[in-house]
């Protein structure tokens, strides 16, 4: 008798979607292609308990399907938290289209990726994330009332951005009394990976207060074009997380800290605008925290930009978008505090928070 050992990559391949180790019993996944647009997307739905499932959209140019599939969960999931822990009554979705939003991106693409949205209802609200401008979302909106981020002209609230940046700067500041005892900026060494829009807007606002922010990103024509605009300093070194900083603001893609980086960083505080910047949030928070660093979940600083666009749906102005971001200074406090009180990393503690909403919600549906 022979005995066939199936390898985990394998394995994988044969539950390609419920098997991934990213499927967290999401409720929903939608796989949308059009031969004509060269149209290829997966639309993420994880939970609805509090509401529609609102996030945005992102075009990247992934190595392979499982990638994008796996992004695309992990994203909806984060999203799920993100409102949850903000207090807005919405689900948690995301979706992800496949290619090079720079030569492949087209308004008949975004017009049919308009389409599949409005084939769901309104179960998922799209909006604008890496690869998406605010024009694209126009054009989404050209055959779909269930998209935010829309142009101002057209009665949206425009680009998120400097919102989200508002966000992560209020988290960081948060960050900062915690560990430093102060959340005084002035003088404090930052670098900020990834400067587009929400890192640049992050830059201007750490530089004015007087921090001394040195910047990284794989683009060298942005980084010189920041660094003359607000006076940063580019990063050098060979090694962006042995940095000499206080703290740490990854603005690009996620997962940067992760078995290769996790006991490399020097900054006592983690703050910034990416998605899932914990690979494995079981594995690395923990290390963090044993480190004796800071980490400020991304899902609650950066959450400036979901309640921008919620305005479009609850139909409240941009002063009170701005007050309800800056309140998260004092709701990362608070988590900080309970997970203090309750032995959780700070992860840990705002996700079970976010978790018990959903669970009361959850009852109260069910009366």
């Amino acid at each position: 008798m022979t005995t066939e050992i199936t390898t985990p990559k394998e394995l994988q391949k044969m539950d390609p979607v419920f098997g991934q180790l990213s499927f967290d019993n999401h409720e929903q996944i939608v796989f949308c292609n059009d031969k004509d647009t060269g149209l290829k997307a997966i639309i993420g739905i994880h939970n609805s308990v509090l509401g529609p499932a609102l996030g945005g959209t992102r075009m990247w140019n992934y190595a392979n399907e499982w990638e994008a599939l796996n992004d695309v969960l992990r994203l909806s999931r984060g999203m799920t938290y993100k409102s949850a822990i903000t207090g807005l009554d919405l689900g948690g979705g995301k979706a992800v289209i496949i290619g090079d939003a720079k030569t492949q991106k087209t308004p008949e693409m975004m017009r049919k990726f308009g389409e599949f949205v409005h084939s769901l209802s309104g179960r998922y609200i799209t909006a604008e994330d890496v690869g998406m401008v605010t024009a694209d979302m126009d054009t989404v909106r050209d055959v779909t009332p269930y998209v935010t981020g829309i142009s101002e002209s057209r009665g949206g609230s425009g680009n998120p951005s400097p919102v989200t940046a508002y966000g992560v700067y209020m988290g960081m500041k948060a960050a900062a009394k915690y560990q430093f005892g102060s959340d005084n900026l002035d003088g404090k060494k930052i670098l900020v990976q990834g400067i587009g829009h929400v890192g640049e807007t992050l830059v201007e606002y750490l530089t004015k207060e007087g921090a001394l922010v040195q910047i990284a990103d794989i683009n060298e024509g942005r980084l010189e074009e920041v660094s003359k605009k607000y006076g940063a300093s580019i990063y050098t070194g060979s090694d962006l997380y042995t940095a000499d900083v206080d703290i740490y603001a990854p603005c690009a893609l996620g997962a940067t800290i992760n078995d290769d980086t996790v006991y490399k960083i020097n900054a006592k505080v983690i703050a910034g605008a990416a998605n899932n910047q914990l690979a494995n949030e079981n594995v690395h928070g923990p290390i963090l925290q044993e480190r004796g660093i800071v980490y400020a979940p991304d899902f609650l600083i950066n959450a400036g930009g979901i309640i921008n666009v919620y305005a479009e749906i609850a139909h409240y102005d941009k002063a009170e978008s701005m007050r309800r971001t800056e309140n998260i200074y004092n709701t990362t406090l608070e988590i900080f505090d309970y997970a203090k009180a309750n032995n959780l990393t700070p992860q840990k503690a705002a996700m079970a928070i976010a978790e018990l909403r959903i669970e009361q919600r959850k009852k109260e549906n069910a009366k």
